[in-house]
Parts: structure tokens; sequence; C-alpha cells
């Protein structure tokens, strides 16, 4: 038996049968071995997997696929010179897959074909969950800023604000820029800043241009629930204002 440890789902995991074979024990009292450890069911569940195998006879039959953790535990209960022999393979086994899967340019020339297709199978599926993340976050930032606007809010905070100005004789965009400033000066923030902020991570997130430029103070204002609060009540205060 020269592979003691291989890997799967992302994790470098050896089975009862392998340690059968490389112990000298009968499989089924490696199971038992395994089946009595008074380990937690927590443990158990993380560490020890039902598997089978084809027997000689073509019948499937029970094994049981462990991580690093689950052979230490059941290890610990094999002693003597060979056992300690034994455990010594096992250790520098797991040893060398862990560096192999932590090394970004693993060379995989000298492993068995199936190493060889087990590693391949692993990074793909590595790629697909990264380029799934990155999608995920790609949505989540353009859904937060731009597609799940609060229309009804910024109706209601237009319309005080056109109120405002139709009361004050002023011009819509200059109360639209005083109601900026006093929000930035009560929350100490600088909306320009946080814009230009917002506008990169859409751009790194793969928005179009026109999503890109559509950004604007209000949908960083609407990012930020405390920001929200505040800007209500400044656009409330001004619009009460022109009132008396």
């Amino acid at each position: 038996m020269n592979q003691l440890v291989f890997i799967q789902k992302g994790q470098v995991v050896t089975d009862s049968l392998i340690v059968a074979e490389s112990s000298g024990k009968e499989h089924a009292r490696v199971l038992r071995d395994i089946r009595e450890l008074r380990c937690s069911e927590e443990f158990r569940v993380g560490n020890f997997a039902e598997s089978t195998y084809k027997n000689a006879q073509g019948r499937d039959t029970p094994k049981i696929i462990m991580t690093e953790q689950g052979f230490t535990l059941l290890a610990m209960s094999y002693t003597g010179p060979k056992a300690m022999e034994f455990k010594e393979r096992y250790i520098t086994e797991f040893h060398r897959m862990r560096q192999q899967l932590q090394t970004a340019a693993v060379d995989t020339s000298q492993l068995s074909p199936i190493l060889q297709l087990l590693i391949q199978q692993e990074q793909q599926q590595k790629a697909i969950i990264e380029r799934q993340d990155a999608t995920d976050k790609r949505v989540s930032v353009i859904q937060e800023t731009i597609l799940q606007r609060d229309d009804d809010w910024r109706d209601k905070l237009n319309g005080m604000l056109n109120g405002a100005a139709r009361r004050s004789g002023g011009v819509f965009r200059d109360l639209r820029t005083r109601s900026y400033e006093m929000l930035e000066s009560r929350a100490k923030c600088d909306l320009n800043r946080r814009l230009r902020n917002l506008r990169d991570r859409l751009q790194e997130t793969g928005a179009t241009k026109t999503k890109i430029s559509e950004a604007n103070r209000l949908d960083v204002i609407e990012a930020d629930p405390k920001l929200k609060e505040i800007y209500t009540t400044v656009v409330k205060e001004l619009s009460i204002g022109t009132l008396t």
C-alpha cells in the first residue's frame, strides 16, 4: 500500500480499508474500532463518513472515510512498535499532501494519474466557487445601490424640497445642495468621497457605464440607514422652515 492518503472535497483524507491494509489489521476490526470511538456526535459527523467499495466478489462493502483528525483519534488507540511506525508514516503523508494543496504551483507530474485527476477536479471546483462568489458580490453591490431604490422615499423628499423651494422663492437645486451640506455637517461624512467609492465598487463588479454614471449621492445616503434617517430629518426641517 503506497498511497496512504488522498484528496476528497478539498480535504486530505484516508479510509478504513487503507488503514487496515497498511496496519496489518482486519478491516472488520478497524471498522469496529472506529464505531466504538467515544467521541462527540459533532466530531464523528465532521471527521468520519460512511462509504463503500467493491469487494472481490463485486459487492458493495462498507468502509469509512476519515479526515486527518479522525485518523489521529483512531490511531491513539493503537500501541506498540509497529503501531508507532504506522503512525509516523501517516503523519508524514498527511503533512506532505497538505503542503501540496497549500502550494499555488503544485508539481503533479510525479503523482499517480488518479491523484492528478483528483487535484485537477478540486482546482476546477475551487475556480467555479470563486467565480460564483464574484458574481454574487457583483449582484449584491448593484442591488444594494441602484436596483432596489426606495422610490416612495425619494419622491416624498423631492416633493418636500420642491414645495419648500416654491414657498421660499428659491431654486430646487440650491435647496438640495444645502440639504446635503447639512447632512454632512451632522453625520460627519463626505458624500462626494462616498460616491466615488461607490462608483469604484460598481466598476470593479462589472456594472455598466450607464449604471455607474447614474449613481448619485441619494444612492449613498439610502445605502446607509443612519444617513437615510438623518437626511430625512434634514429635509423635513427645511420644508417646515418655509411654512412660517
